[in-house]
């Protein structure tokens, strides 16, 4: 019977450091995609601008312009 409490505990322990590899790897995992949703919020926020239709040419008013509007 102590064989296999031995088996159990090895089990067990096998589990907990397959679950810290896991772990670790998901938590690199983040941080990769923190960064570029960092990078991507950024080039969002510079292409912007760019997005926005361009602003109307002032129109040319049509007839005589004089000069002196005082």
């Amino acid at each position: 019977m102590s064989v296999f409490v031995v088996r159990a505990f090895v089990r067990l322990r096998e589990h907990i450091a397959a679950n810290r590899t896991i772990l670790k790897h998901l938590a690199e995992i983040d941080k990769t995609l923190l960064e570029q949703d960092t990078a991507l919020v950024d080039l969002y926020e510079k292409l912007l601008p760019l997005l926005q239709p361009p602003p109307d040419a002032p129109k040319r008013r049509i007839g005589f312009q004089s000069k002196d509007k005082a």
